[in-house]
């Protein structure tokens, strides 16, 4: 509960002196005058500042840093200073091996705060060995300025444009692609998107790489499914990137913040591109969920795959499986598999995965995991091990009491936000489950994201 201050201790624009005590879990400085915390950018613990309050609310403030005075050993130098502005790259100037630690500090805090575990194990984060360049995909905003097409992207909290080629945690590859295509919509004079006067046409440039196989597929994002002229965009686009296997136009009309619309359109090739896995192969078409790190999520998921402790005879359970990327390594290891996705066009991709890769003992069902899982408690549906890998809002009431109905022996969480894990794992004790150690696993070095993997074991009564 934060403390409601009647009158702060400190006004706005007020300047003064003081050390940073902590980290938000947004990545910000924390400095308290009398109690009263306020969160500064770009401000490390140990730090003295000069410091000028910019809002005062009745829980906490907001500052901004006029003269750093001293600089903590974990700082490192700014690599693109435009990475800041626009937030993707929050952590860049602090130390990796302090990213990892800061990471798993906040599992800690949850663990502690949310589900009142404090005596839950959270290990050390488990981080890359090259923190750069490893995203597979990129939707990147295309604007107009000066007559020429520009992308870049939002500075934090607006919708100011800012140009970037290089945006560091993406795969070079990537980068050069969006730019080589950018260039040849200009080429060829297409317009960008205007999103006050909802006119122009381009609104994104969207790019997708497999790691280990090279392909890569392209996928604009047009106002309007005209595009013209298409006869000379898509050979220029092939020349230029041989590697390119798909083109897809995405069609969205609507005056909106949302990137993708309803309309696909293939322009070259099929919908799908390849990569692969923990030894298998997948097809990944534009609208799909795949992990955007191959290089921590093979870790992740081999994470989880040991922790279900399968000999081959159980039974499992995959909620939210997306194309089958947990689900086929699951597979291998147990009697049957029955997964379940609310997105109809995954399943359909998840089951051509698994025919692929020669799998056939899955069972996939297309709806939503809150309402699939009492249907099949209700079915006597039994499983030894569930996993689950939901997003970021977590699991919904309906599912925990459902999946508690079927009990399980073992529950493999997977998890992108730490905070939502907390509240479902303090649920799942609650409801008869031991909480085993938290793996943290960094998939998005230079971020605040932590991808996490805990093991919940049936308590005997």
């Amino acid at each position: 509960m934060k403390k409601q201050y009647t009158v702060a201790p400190v006004i706005k624009n007020e300047k003064m002196t003081v050390t940073f005590e902590d980290l938000t879990s947004e990545g910000m400085g924390v400095a308290k005058v009398e109690g009263y915390p306020l969160f500064v950018a770009d401000g490390l613990p140990g730090e003295r500042a000069n410091i000028k309050v910019t809002k005062v609310g009745k829980s906490f403030g907001f500052a901004r840093i006029e003269e750093r005075l001293t600089s903590s050993p974990d700082r490192i130098p700014t690599r693109d200073v435009k990475g800041t502005r626009v937030g993707t790259m929050p952590l860049q100037n602090l130390r990796y091996s302090a990213q990892l630690a800061f990471k798993k500090n906040n599992v800690e805090q949850v663990m502690k705060r949310i589900a009142k575990m404090p005596e839950v194990e959270v290990k050390p984060t488990i981080g890359m060995e090259n923190p750069w360049g490893y995203r597979n995909k990129a939707q990147i905003p295309v604007r107009q300025k000066d007559g020429k097409l520009v992308t870049g992207f939002f500075r934090t909290n607006t919708h100011e444009l800012i140009p970037m080629e290089n945006f560091q945690i993406q795969d070079p590859k990537i980068d050069e692609a969006i730019v080589k295509v950018r260039d040849i919509l200009q080429e060829f004079n297409v317009k960008a998107y205007d999103e006050k006067k909802h006119t122009g046409n381009i609104r994104h440039i969207m790019i997708r790489r497999g790691y280990y196989t090279g392909e890569m597929m392209v996928v604009l994002v047009t106002r309007t499914a005209k595009l013209f002229p298409q006869s000379k965009i898509i050979p220029a686009i092939l020349e230029a990137l041989p590697e390119v296997v798909s083109i897809v136009q995405n069609v969205n009309p609507k005056q909106n913040n949302v990137i993708l619309g309803d309309e696909t359109i293939v322009l070259h090739g099929e919908d799908v591109y390849h990569d692969k896995l923990m030894g298998h192969t997948f097809a990944i078409s534009s609208r799909s969920f795949y992990q955007v790190n191959p290089i921590q999520t093979e870790k992740l998921y081999k994470l989880a795959i040991e922790a279900a402790q399968l000999t081959g005879e159980e039974t499992v359970i995959d909620a939210y499986c997306g194309i089958g990327t947990i689900s086929l390594s699951l597979a291998e290891k147990a009697k049957h598999v029955y997964a379940m996705e609310v997105v109809p066009d995954a399943v359909k991709m998840a089951e051509m995965n698994a025919a692929a890769n020669n799998i056939d003992n899955i069972t996939f069902e297309v709806g939503a995991a809150e309402e699939v899982m009492p249907k099949w408690a209700a079915e006597g549906v039994k499983a030894d091990v569930l996993v689950v890998d939901p997003p970021r809002k977590g699991l919904e009431p309906a599912f925990i009491e459902a999946a508690l109905e079927i009990a399980p022996e073992r529950i493999v969480y997977v998890s992108c936000n730490p905070a939502t894990m907390a509240r479902d794992l303090q649920l799942f004790h609650e409801g008869g489950y031991s909480v085993g150690s938290i793996q943290p696993v960094d998939l998005f070095p230079q971020t605040l994201h932590v991808e996490c993997v805990a093991l919940m074991s049936r308590v005997e009564k």
